[in-house]
C-alpha cells in the first residue's frame, strides 16, 4: 500500500469514528435544536426576571399546548409532501359549535362531543378531496380555511360565549403540585406517544416517509397512498376538534375567530424542527422541540412587553429561515465534500 493510500485510509477512519453513538446523536439536527432550546432557556432564566419559575412553566405550557397538539398531525402530513392550512379554522369551527350548543342549553358533554365531531367531519372533507378526488392539498386547504371560518361565523356570529362549567375551566388551568406543569399535559403526553409510535415504530409510519420521497414508488411497494392521506387529514381534524374543546375551556370563551393565525406558528415550528417541506424527512421530537423553542421565544419577548406585531414578524422570519436553511446547508455540505474528495484523490 502506498503512503498516499495509507494516509487517505487513516483520514477516512478518523472521520468515521466520532460519527457513531452519542456523538452522532448530538450532531444531528434534533440534537442541535435541543441544545439551542436548552441554551435559550438558560440564558432567559439568568437574564429575565421571573422566567425561571413554576408560574412561567405553567403559562408557557398552557399557551403551547394547542401548537403542540396541532403540530403532531401536521408533522405527518408534511412528511408525506402535503400540507394543511385549515387547522386554525377547524379549531375555530369546533369552538363555535361548542359555544353555540352550550348557549342553547345543551349539556356540555353533548356540546364538547359535537365540537370534536365537527373537527372530524372537516378533516374528512379535506381528506376526501385530497386523497380520493386528487386535488392539491395547498389549494384545498386554502379553500377550506375560508369555508370553515365562515361556517364558524354563521354558527356563533359576533358573539363571545363564556358559559362553561367552572369545574372544567379550573381543571384545565390546574397544575401538578408545585411544579407549575399543567395537569392536562398528562393527556397531551399520551397523544404525543400515540403519534410517536405511529410514525416511528409502525409500517404505516415508514410508508409516510416513502410517500414523501416518491408517491409512485411508495404505491409500487404496496403503500396505500390515498388511504394514508385520508387517515392523516381525519387525524388532523380530530386533533383540531380536541384543541377547540381545550381552547374554550382554557380561555372560557368561544368565538368565531378562535385560534386565528396559529397555522403560521405550527408550520414554522414544524419546519424549524427539521421536517422537510419537500417531504420524506423529520421526526416528532424535532417538531416538538421547534414548538417549544418558538413558544419560549414568544413568551420571553412578551415578558419584555414586545408588541404582538413584532412576534408575528419573528415567527415569519423563522418560517423563512426554516425553509431556506436546509437548502443552503445541503449546498455548502455538498461542495465541501466534493472539494475534500478532490484534494484526497492522488494524482495519476
Amino acid at each position: 500500500m502506498s503512503e498516499t493510500v495509507r494516509e487517505r485510509a487513516s483520514l477516512d477512519a478518523a472521520e468515521a469514528r466520532p460519527r457513531t453513538g452519542l456523538f452522532r446523536v448530538l450532531l444531528s439536527r434534533d440534537g442541535i435544536l435541543i441544545g439551542i432550546l436548552v441554551l435559550f432557556l438558560i440564558v432567559s432564566s439568568l437574564g429575565l426576571h421571573r422566567f425561571a419559575s413554576p408560574i412561567t412553566v405553567g403559562y408557557l405550557l398552557l399557551d403551547a399546548i394547542p401548537i403542540l397538539l396541532v403540530a403532531l398531525p401536521m408533522t405527518l402530513i408534511i412528511i408525506t409532501g402535503e400540507i394543511d392550512l385549515s387547522v386554525a379554522s377547524m379549531v375555530g369551527l369546533s369552538a363555535s359549535v361548542i359555544g353555540t350548543l352550550a348557549l342553547r342549553g345543551a349539556g356540555f358533554g353533548t356540546a364538547a362531543l359535537a365540537g370534536v365531531v365537527a373537527g372530524v367531519i372537516a378533516g374528512i372533507i379535506n381528506g376526501a378531496l385530497i386523497a380520493y378526488v386528487g386535488l392539491p392539498s395547498l389549494a384545498v386547504t386554502i379553500g377550506t380555511l375560508a369555508l370553515y371560518r365562515g361556517l364558524a361565523l354563521v354558527f356563533i356570529g359576533d358573539n363571545a360565549i363564556g358559559s362553561f362549567p367552572p369545574a372544567l375551566t379550573a381543571f384545565v388551568g390546574s397544575k401538578l403540585g408545585s411544579t407549575g406543569i399543567p395537569t392536562v399535559m398528562l393527556g397531551v403526553i399520551v397523544i404525543i406517544a400515540i403519534f410517536v409510535i405511529a410514525l416511528h415504530y409502525t409500517p404505516f409510519g415508514r410508508g409516510l416517509y416513502a410517500m414523501g420521497y416518491s408517491k409512485e414508488a411508495a404505491a409500487f411497494v404496496g403503500v396505500k397512498v390515498a388511504h394514508s392521506k385520508f387517515v392523516l387529514y381525519v387525524a388532523s381534524g380530530l386533533v383540531c376538534g380536541i384543541v377547540g374543546l381545550y381552547w374554550v375551556l382554557r380561555y372560557s370563551s368561544a368565538r368565531a375567530d378562535s385560534a386565528t393565525g396559529i397555522e403560521l406558528t405550527v408550520i414554522a415550528a414544524v419546519l424549524l424542527g427539521g421536517i422537510s417541506i419537500f417531504g420524506g424527512k423529520g421526526t416528532i421530537a424535532g417538531a416538538l422541540t421547534g414548538v417549544l423553542l418558538i413558544s419560549s421565544i414568544n413568551y420571553a419577548l412578551r415578558l419584555q412587553r414586545v408588541p404582538d406585531v413584532i412576534l408575528i414578524i419573528i415567527t415569519g422570519s423563522l418560517l423563512i429561515l426554516s425553509v431556506v436553511w436546509p437548502s443552503v446547508y445541503g449546498t455548502v455540505r455538498a461542495r465541501l465534500y466534493s472539494r475534500r474528495v478532490h484534494n484526497q484523490t492522488p494524482p495519476v
